[in-house]
């Protein structure tokens, strides 16, 4: 049973967000249209990322954790060390099955988007590509496309990311996105080294910048750097050269996985939004990063946008109308993704120290961050929004 005035619903972007609130609405009985800009999937797009408990027990509603699951590798824990290779500190995460029903799971970006457009076609829901959105009318629900095509429904979301286009033309006071003065690269390399432990995250605090890598039981390694933007001088540097020259003073195996894997992936320039004044305007309304995108060191992304999926969803099915659903879709998200927010942000600093100091600095407190950072991992861990 849904809000009274609420039958259908467009949803303007099918990453991860988008799927999960269409089957979501499937299941309740509304009419809903899935709409892409993109041609054709986005199967090979971005690198990876980790579904975290949270993220695990909403699939639960929808049936899909145990095919999700199957995807990806359960991380057991994060250890933290500097370019000398001296460990800083470790969170243990093997209890996370026991304590939240699921581990945190790694897995391929574009693995994850196939599964869930996959699911959601079996379960009746529409995705059509190519409809990239031109205007949008938030008074009376009308989305035009540039094919021509105009369509209309009771609600109108934007689940189209950091560059949202509906968030651009239906919230132009919105702060927009801010850069991070970072940049993201990511790949697979084919081989684990010694001395990494599969299931293990190990972060490493480089000289000039950060590098992650996450060793699979399939021998495998995903790994992901963040540092700073390309100086002038670095001018016609290869993705993979530019890489080993950020890290030529960090641990060798940092260098050896860059070097033998096939395609490095990137750049990605890392943005955040700031809190947004408002995620509801009329018939139109924000999910995931259109509303709240943050620094991936959260590594809750994807996790809180099928969240906000299942609670919109739900108080589409618990309101009477579509004003109070989408008043209180806010209500009840708006806290704990602001508060995520902000821990991201503070683990954000310190990736790519300016001098020797900042780095130092950095090295003597960060043990006790992790500790502070640990509890405020189970904290956004153990949160249920199902």
């Amino acid at each position: 049973m849904a809000a009274t005035n609420v039958k259908k619903v467009l949803i303007v972007g099918a990453g991860v967000g988008g799927p999960v609130l269409a089957m979501a609405l499937r299941r309740q009985g509304l009419e809903v249209q899935l709409l892409e800009a993109r041609a054709a999937s986005a199967a090979a797009e971005g690198a990876f990322l980790g579904l975290a408990p949270n993220g695990m027990n909403a699939l639960l509603e929808l049936d899909l954790a145990a095919r999700v699951r199957e995807l990806g590798h359960a991380c057991t824990a994060f250890r933290f060390s500097n370019r000398k290779g001296k460990t800083l500190g470790e969170l243990d995460r093997s209890a996370d099955p026991t304590r939240f029903g699921h581990a945190l799971t790694m897995m391929r970006r574009g693995d994850l988007h196939a599964l869930l457009a996959d699911e959601a076609a079996q379960r009746g829901v529409t995705l059509e590509h190519g409809k990239r959105l031109t205007a949008l009318d938030a008074q009376n629900g009308v989305a035009h496309f540039a094919d021509g095509t105009a369509l209309e429904a009771d609600v109108v979301v934007g689940c189209d990311g950091l560059r949202s286009t509906v968030r651009t033309l239906v919230f132009p006071e919105a702060p927009p996105p801010r850069f991070s003065e970072l940049f993201d690269y990511g790949g697979f390399a084919p081989q684990v080294p010694s001395n990494l432990t599969p299931g293990v995250n190990e972060m490493v605090f480089g000289r000039r910048a950060f590098f992650g890598a996450f060793a699979t039981p399939r021998g495998e390694t995903f790994w992901f750097h963040n540092g700073p933007p390309r100086e002038p001088k670095s001018e016609g540097e290869s993705p993979r050269e530019r890489l080993l020259a950020l890290h030529a003073d960090d641990p060798p195996w940092i260098a050896d996985l860059i070097r033998v894997t096939p395609d490095v992936l990137g750049p990605w320039p890392l943005f955040e939004i700031d809190a947004l004044p408002a995620w509801s305007k009329d018939r139109v309304v924000l999910l995931g990063d259109a509303a709240h995108a943050m620094s991936p060191s959260a590594g809750q992304g994807a996790s809180l946008a099928i969240e906000d999926a299942l609670v919109l969803a739900r108080s589409f099915a618990a309101e009477p109308d579509r004003v109070s659903a989408l008043a209180s879709y806010e209500r009840a998200r708006r806290p704990r993704v602001e508060r995520i927010a902000k821990v991201a942000r503070r683990s954000s600093n310190g990736k790519a120290p300016s001098n020797w100091l900042a780095e130092s600095m950095r090295d003597f407190v960060l043990p006790f961050f992790l500790r502070l950072g640990g509890a405020e991992q189970e904290r956004a861990y153990e949160y249920r929004a199902a």
